[in-house]
This record gives C-alpha cells, sequence and structure tokens, in this order.
C-alpha cells in the first residue's frame, strides 16, 4: 500500500497477506489426511525434509506447498495428489498467491474437526455390521434433520 514516517523512518506498510482459498483447502486436506492416518506433524515433516513448524503453515494455507513436496506428501500420506484438491473451492482464480478472503468458504465437512473425529471413531469399529448400522443411522438422521 504506502509508505508511513515515524521520526526519522520510513516504514512501509504492507497489507495483510490472506491464504488463497486453494492453499488453505490443499492444507486442510493434508492435516484431514494426516491425522486420520495417525501421523504427527513432526513425522511429516521429517518424512519431507521440513520442520513441524513448516507442517503447520502448509496445514493453515499460509504458505503454499510446491508441486514437487505435495507429490512427496501424496506418497507419504498414500493419497493421490489429486486427494488435495478434492472438494476444493470453486471460481479461485489460478496462479493468485493470496488472494481477498473468501468469507463464503467452508471447509467439507470431514475437513473439520468433528468430521476428524467421526472418521476416526468410525475406523476403529471392527465389526462390519455395526459400521453398517452407523451408517444407516446417520443417513437416517441427516434425512430427517434436512426436510
Amino acid at each position: 500500500m504506502g509508505n508511513e514516517k515515524i521520526g526519522s523512518t520510513l516504514l512501509s506498510i504492507e497489507p495483510k497477506k490472506i491464504p488463497n482459498p486453494i492453499d488453505r483447502h490443499v492444507g486442510s486436506r493434508v492435516r484431514t489426511r494426516r491425522v486420520l492416518i495417525g501421523m504427527s506433524q513432526e513425522k511429516l515433516g521429517d518424512a519431507l525434509g521440513i520442520t513441524f513448524q513448516q507442517i503447520q503453515k502448509y496445514e493453515k494455507g499460509t504458505n503454499r506447498i510446491g508441486a514437487s513436496r505435495l507429490q512427496r506428501a501424496s506418497m507419504v500420506l498414500g493419497v493421490p495428489v489429486s486427494f488435495f484438491f478434492e472438494g476444493s473451492p470453486a471460481g479461485t482464480e489460478p496462479g493468485v498467491g493470496f488472494a481477498e478472503p473468501d468469507s463464503t468458504y467452508t471447509p467439507p465437512p470431514l475437513d473439520t474437526p468433528e468430521g476428524r473425529r467421526l472418521i476416526a471413531a468410525f475406523e476403529r469399529i471392527q465389526d462390519i455390521a455395526v459400521r453398517r448400522r452407523v451408517i444407516d443411522l446417520v443417513e437416517a438422521m441427516a434425512t430427517t434433520s434436512s426436510g
């Protein structure tokens, strides 16, 4: 934006950088997968040759994940690269490092803390018949609440 002078010091005032919705979405998908397989940020960072703080920045979307690192993350996390883009917000301009905040973007339900807890608990159910009953219950509840 502009510059501001305080005393004899000229300060450059930069607008706060806001993560691009795609970067936030990709980071959220990295976090979802990492949590689902029970991997710590530190372990993922070690596998990618970076610090856990960098993983935190990726997961928040404040830092963009480069293509080669995203491919390596897909191998470490056991998913195709396309997994990170599934359900990404539509209409965002590609190639823009930072964008205006997208107040309409909400993460997919499985990319929320509740969704991750639900999946983690569901995966611990060993009995396939019980799993099917849980699915039936959730579907019945969704039908009841939506109409």
